[in-house]
């Protein structure tokens, strides 16, 4: 058969029944997703979605979470040599002659019957959903830097080009929504500042394949790019190109059988379900008032962290797998009092808003909301010290995050630090054992989402990771 002749022939089918079959979607329904492997999940899953609030550069664990106030009777005293027991530092601080302890300036209270220590003067409206998080005081990381750090927490190593969580996740248990993807990613910074080096490697597929890899929405005018049509195309003519560069796409992939083939099949057919599918999820002007005095008048204003969190809800309620947030600006080497009013006044209301939201709506008993950076922060200043400034390091031996929802254990907090939240006291937990609790919420065994690559079968923990079970409910 000519190409003529196939085009003639089966050009129109590949438009309906035939690109179904192809695509799989014959197999959608809301307990069998779309492209997902067989045999997962492993066991039945407590969350079916993660919301992922992912805070770059590095929160200050002693200033939110980590309550220290024995500090402030060694206030400007220096770091006793046991603390540091050798470790390293990073070039920032390593050649310093001093390292005083900072206290925090904040104020500390006990909130909710869980009676977890919250920093109550940055984060008023988290403290009204304390009950509701399972607050790990005792992370820890092996990188030291930025760049390395964020990488390892979105893949699982500190090189790039290994796939990042969302993906691994599109590529276990497939889509819930035909109409968008399994996948999205949104950044923002904090007012008045700048941030870290945000990545598209970060919600990458690494060597999985590329139909996997997140959706980055964007704040401005097209929240995806290049998704509407160009100026004199019609909605008709767009789904007769479709149709014909499905054809040929196809010769290819029977005569090369290329997976990546596939995937841009199914990239275009996603992208042009998402010509409608996108607006009408991102034009919150739907919304009643409640939802505004919930997550902030910034909600209104698209590319914002409060707006990016009014999103993921409704992404939650599309049943969209995976939803990650990267807000930028919490890298404080010094003025640190000033840089959290900036990062807690954007993401403190939002953020508990966003629970607040997921629950009212009955939302957040299946979906697991995180909340968390790459690393924490040091107990000695760098930089100037005096009674209200003071900046921090990093600080990869321990520091704080947060889960909340999704089969987490609401209003504990695990784990402990030493009295000047430097070392680990009890129970660790790694970036690698974090990633499997994730991934059993899911009802997935770290052990067994595989992937053969190069000769070998890789995995989002590698060779670690173990199940923390005191914090799952």
């Amino acid at each position: 058969m000519t190409r003529r002749q196939f085009f003639g022939k089966s050009a129109k089918g590949l438009g309906g029944v035939a690109l179904a079959s192809m695509l799989n979607e014959n197999l959608f329904s809301a307990n069998s997703p779309v492209g997902g492997l067989p045999g997962f999940p492993n066991f039945a899953p407590k969350a079916k979605r993660i919301i992922y609030l992912f805070q770059s550069g590095g929160p200050s664990q002693i200033d939110m979470f980590d309550y220290k106030p024995n500090l402030n009777e060694v206030h400007g005293q220096e770091v006793p040599d046991s603390v540091f027991n050798g470790q390293r530092l990073t070039g920032m601080t390593a050649g310093q002659t001093s390292f005083p302890v900072a206290r925090s300036i904040y104020n500390f209270e006990q909130v909710g019957q869980s009676g977890n220590w919250l920093n109550t003067d940055l984060m008023p409206h988290m403290a009204k959903v304390a009950d509701e998080m399972c607050i790990i005081k005792s992370m820890y990381t092996e990188a030291i830097n930025h760049d390395p750090a964020i990488t390892f927490f979105q893949s699982g190593f500190q090189l790039a080009g290994r796939p990042s969580i969302g993906a691994w996740l599109s590529y276990g248990l497939g889509s819930m929504n035909e109409d968008l993807p399994a996948f999205v990613a949104m950044t923002s910074s904090g007012s008045g500042t700048g941030g870290q080096p945000l990545y598209d490697r970060l919600w990458g597929a690494g060597f999985l394949p590329s139909k996997h890899q997140g959706v980055k929405f964007s704040g401005g005018k097209d929240p995806v790019l290049y998704l509407n049509n160009p100026d004199g195309m019609s909605s008709k003519l767009r789904r007769k190109t479709l149709d014909h560069i499905a054809a040929m796409n196809q010769m290819k992939f029977d005569d090369y059988g290329d997976p990546e083939i596939e995937t841009r099949i199914s990239q275009y057919e996603m992208a042009f379900r998402m010509q409608t599918s996108v607006p009408e999820l991102t034009d919150v002007s739907s919304e009643p008032d409640s939802t505004f005095e919930l997550y902030g008048e910034d909600a209104r204003k698209p590319g914002t962290y409060a707006n990016n969190c009014l999103l993921a809800r409704r992404l939650a309620e599309r049943d969209v797998r995976f939803i990650q947030l990267f807000h930028r600006g919490w890298d404080a080497h010094n003025n640190l009092p000033n840089v959290k009013k900036r990062q807690c006044g954007s993401t403190d209301q939002a953020s508990a808003g966003l629970i607040q939201d997921l629950k009212q709506r009955g939302l957040l008993k299946d979906t697991l909301v995180i909340w968390g950076g790459e690393f924490g922060r040091t107990v000695y200043c760098q930089d100037e010290l005096t009674d209200k400034t003071y900046g921090r390091d990093h600080h990869p031996r321990c520091f704080s995050m947060f889960m909340a929802g999704g089969g987490s254990n609401p209003g504990m907090s695990y784990g402990e630090t030493d009295d000047f939240s430097y070392n680990i006291a009890k129970d660790p937990v790694s970036v690698h054992d974090l990633h499997a609790t994730i991934l059993h919420m899911l009802g997935v065994d770290h052990k067994k989402l595989t992937y053969k690559f190069q000769g070998r079968h890789y995995r989002l923990t590698d060779v670690h990771g173990k199940v923390i079970k005191p914090l799952l409910a």
